[in-house]
């Protein structure tokens, strides 16, 4: 889906990410890798495929889009080093002409020498490309840019006849700021209201609803 956000055209792809094509830029938020090996080290059995299908989904929209850059607006990471960092390298030699950067949130706790490593540049708070601002958390300050971030998982209720409602992961569009959904499909859903003046759009199997 196509929309219009601050003079600037941006494409909204079912597999949660945007596609700025003026910049060539891919956006996503919340990949967390990392996350089912930190629960399997706590004992807890999380299927190991789940991150290696979202670094699946994430091929597919470079090779779709074919971005100079993809830009991941926190959270990469779910923790330290381990087997799925590992695999997350191993995938990203794939595309080593497309250029990584990171804005960290608050579960990207690698050293700076892994993500020199890995091949990623990095920003600790914010990166500012007009008329966008990108950050990890929800703003808390006003800026002469518009804000897109991630880091609560947004989610809305549909409902149907009957009474029948569905939760579906969503983009939010403020009148200052946007949220990202999270790209990680092993994540929950922080429920947002609908307020006058917002725009969601839920991400439903095959196609983007705006609600």
């Amino acid at each position: 889906m196509n929309i219009t956000c601050s003079g600037e055209t941006l494409i909204l792809n079912t597999e949660r990410a945007i596609f700025w094509p003026e910049q060539q830029l891919l956006v996503i938020s919340d990949l967390h890798i990392g996350k089912p090996a930190h629960f399997r080290k706590h004992g807890i059995q999380v299927p190991s495929t789940l991150g290696d299908q979202d670094l699946q989904r994430l091929a597919g929209l470079i090779d779709l889009y074919k971005p100079s850059t993809v830009l991941i607006t926190g959270d990469l990471f779910h923790d330290q080093l381990n087997s799925d960092v590992d695999l997350f390298s191993a995938w990203k030699a794939s595309f080593n002409t497309t250029k990584f950067l990171l804005i960290k949130g608050n579960h990207d706790r690698l050293l700076e020498k892994d993500y020199k490593d890995l091949g990623i540049e990095v920003y600790e708070k914010e990166m500012i490309c007009p008329p966008f601002r990108f950050i990890h958390d929800r703003p808390d300050a006003a800026s002469e840019y518009y804000t897109i971030s991630g880091h609560i998982h947004p989610g809305v209720r549909i409902y149907g006849k009957a009474r029948q409602s569905l939760n579906l992961p969503c983009f939010y569009f403020g009148s200052t700021y946007a949220v990202l959904p999270a790209f990680s499909a092993f994540t929950g859903l922080s429920m947002l209201k609908p307020q006058q003046g917002d725009r969601f759009y839920a991400i439903s199997p095959g196609r983007i609803i705006e609600v």
